[in-house]
């Protein structure tokens, strides 16, 4: 059975000062944050593409950025692995009450409730502002923020009662974006009321139980998959996308749609 310390060894032996790699060496938490997030939405891939022979390799590419954050800060005398490990466990156990006391949850529900009451309490520990939206991730995919924003609200009882007025507020936002189309009004104002559209749709996803950002992955998967086949047929008739007409690309589209792409 393989050990994390052979990992944790081979991280250090790259961060080496004398031996290590000079790519590693020259890294920092700031320069290793993007391939952090890359390596997270890699393992998203995977997972949604039913790939999961390829999960494996994923996750491993995801844990190693956790060691190498962890082998930096260990070097800068601010934890080490096993602080991360610990945190993690303590706050998992101190989370769920009704699964390592004697506290009991009736449903799902009372679980949200209670994971978001022992997150507050921490912030307020921390001497974190006790604001319920305070400790929502501002560098969060606009999308997922505005899912976790939303939900984070509901928790209170700020949310719609049904679904039906959660569509009426989408239609809402949309007719204050035709009212400035139809004004010829751009810019700031324009992009507000967008922004407000998106927020509406995002709410309505999580009403019916959808991930928006999911639901967005895929149909640019689909966006993907339909364009290509408009691309080869154009080019199949001996044309090319710049010249090919509207009329025969919306053709070709409709003749992808058709096959289920």
């Amino acid at each position: 059975m393989s050990d994390i310390s052979k990992l944790l060894d081979i991280m250090e032996q790259l961060r080496d000062p004398e031996h290590g790699c000079p790519w590693d060496l020259r890294q920092s938490f700031a320069t290793i944050a993007p391939y952090t997030l890359e390596e997270a939405y890699e393992v998203v891939d995977a997972i949604e593409r039913g790939a999961l022979d390829e999960l494996r390799e994923e996750l491993g590419d995801l844990l190693l950025q956790v060691v190498f954050h962890a082998q930096m800060a260990r070097e800068a005398g601010l934890f080490e692995f096993n602080d991360v490990v610990d945190a993690i466990s303590d706050k998992l156990i101190r989370r769920h009450p009704h699964v390592f006391s004697d506290e009991k949850a009736e449903d799902g529900h009372a679980v949200n409730a209670r994971w978001e009451a022992v997150k507050q309490a921490e912030r307020m520990a921390r001497g974190g502002s006790a604001g319920l939206l305070a400790d929502v991730p501002r560098g969060l995919p606009a999308l997922t923020q505005a899912l976790k924003l939303s939900r984070r609200a509901a928790t209170v009882g700020f949310e719609w009662p049904d679904v039906a007025q959660v569509r009426a507020k989408v239609d809402e936002e949309l007719g204050e974006v035709d009212e400035l189309l139809a004004l010829g009004q751009g810019g700031e104002r324009l992009e507000e009321e967008l922004g407000d559209a998106l927020f509406a749709m995002v709410n309505l996803c999580r009403q019916v139980g959808v991930d928006p950002e999911a639901a967005l992955r895929r149909c640019n998967r689909k966006f993907t998959r339909r364009f290509a086949h408009v691309e080869q047929a154009v080019q199949a008739e001996g044309g090319t996308l710049t010249g090919a007409p509207l009329e025969a690309l919306e053709r070709h589209w409709q003749a992808a749609k058709t096959r289920g792409l």
